[in-house]
């Protein structure tokens, strides 16, 4: 009865998986769509509008995983079948305007700046929709929303620079495998080398660190070498500006070690032609830094002591979707969480929605929250603190990657695990 029951469940699944795959078939190409966008707005109010769209040659994403049942991020892309207005491609994301809304600068300015998701290449007519999530009730509310003919004249499908590409791990199909990439940024021509030396050194300790020292055969990694006129980055706190490809710096929102760059288009125009799930730029420099927003990208140095573990835990942010959990350091953000709500970040709490966050990892008769002695500071719980705020937000562990670079806690862990499991087209 056993083997007739498993049988029966290797057959349902492998049908559930050919009827995924027929769907992608009948809807997209194994193209990219790649749009460019503008959100603009202040702390009252933001907008968005189409800036350009291009077709471009790979997609690495899932072909079974099209619609994303995270609920991640503070904007989500909603594509529909024009004619049978099916919801047939979605995918949540953050960006670094939506940081900069929460700021005292956008209080007092209203400011555009350029965005890109991208999405398969559809070959039908579809409906595009960008929606945003307000943090006064944490729906998703949509900015816009427009039909788009995947024969319009208007897009681009002209081949831009072609950079050295070159694979540093392969491990199979890139729809069945997380694609990250590695884009060069302040490294000259006769730096090329050091770039490569240094992004083969990061792929090596990701894949030391759990979970991901498990999960090396789930992956694709790349790089990318850039080229950039000058050596490392801006620095405009001390008035240092460099003629760098990608426009990075540090000083984001006034802070002196958030590393970030605003210009997403030349990171996009620099991987045109290479599948991408997860984008981390590699900064030639030595000062500490960085920066990472879920599926947008990730950012840090090279050569700075804590290089790595800021490396991995910046990727936390970009690929996993994994909150800051530390909650005294300095940051530029005005109530960047509403404590009336849950997070959606699956390793904060404010207890509003526990019961879908972590709770079935606590051992038993774990109090919550979860007092901070030495009968419980060593195990899973609901500590007070994270998310750059002391009180009223939980943690699941004392230490953890996401706060002072500790091994990730079981939540992260899980979390980082389905993130690899949807990539690669496994339940998650």
């Amino acid at each position: 009865m056993k083997t007739r029951f498993l049988t029966l469940l290797i057959l349902c699944t492998c049908i559930t998986n050919c009827f995924a795959q027929e769907k992608f078939n009948k809807y997209f190409e194994t193209k990219t769509l790649r749009v460019d966008f503008a959100l603009s707005g202040n702390s009252d109010f933001q907008t968005a509008a189409i800036e350009q769209m291009r077709e471009e040659p790979t997609w690495g994403g899932p072909v079974k995983n099209l619609i994303d049942k995270f609920g991640y991020g503070g904007y989500y892309v909603n594509i529909y079948d024009k004619e049978s207005n099916e919801l047939i491609y979605s995918r949540g994301f953050n960006t670094l305007f939506e940081e900069w809304l929460s700021t005292d600068q956008a209080k007092e300015e209203t400011q555009a700046w350029t965005n890109a998701v991208t999405v398969p290449f559809p070959k039908q007519k579809i409906v595009f929709e960008l929606t945003a999530r307000d943090k006064k009730d944490m729906q998703f509310h949509t900015l816009l929303k427009q039909t788009i003919d995947p024969q319009s004249i208007f897009i681009d499908r002209g081949e831009l620079k072609k950079n050295h590409v070159f694979s540093i791990l392969n491990s199979g199909n890139s729809t069945e495998k997380v694609d990250l990439v590695f884009v060069a940024e302040g490294y000259t021509a006769a730096e090329q080398d050091k770039f490569k030396a240094d992004a083969q050194r990061f792929a090596k300790s990701l894949f030391s660190i759990p979970p991901y020292d498990q999960c090396k055969d789930q992956f694709n990694v790349w790089g990318v070498g850039v080229v950039s006129e000058e050596s490392g980055t801006d620095s405009s706190g001390k008035g240092i500006y460099k003629n760098t490809a990608l426009n990075s710096g540090y000083y984001t929102f006034g802070l002196d070690r958030y590393l970030t760059t605003p210009d997403i288009r030349s990171i996009r125009n620099a991987i045109w032609n290479v599948p991408c799930d997860a984008i981390f730029v590699l900064v030639n420099a030595q000062t500490y830094g960085g920066g990472g927003m879920y599926n947008f990208y990730a950012i840090g140095t090279a050569d700075n002591e804590r290089t790595l573990h800021v490396f991995v835990h910046e990727f936390g942010h970009s690929f996993a979707g994994l909150a800051d959990e530390y909650f005294s350091s300095e940051v530029a953000y005005n109530d960047f969480y509403n404590l009336e709500y849950e997070p959606w970040e699956p390793n904060i709490t404010t207890l509003k929605e526990f019961d879908k966050k972590w709770k079935d990892l606590l051992p038993a008769n774990t109090p919550v929250p979860t007092p901070l002695t030495d009968q419980y500071k060593d195990k899973t719980g609901v500590f007070e603190g994270g998310g750059y705020i002391s009180k009223g937000i939980y943690r699941p562990a004392d230490h953890c990657m996401m706060r002072d670079y500790a091994p990730f806690c079981p939540a992260c862990s899980r979390a980082i695990l389905r993130m690899i499991n949807y990539f690669c087209d496994k339940e998650y």
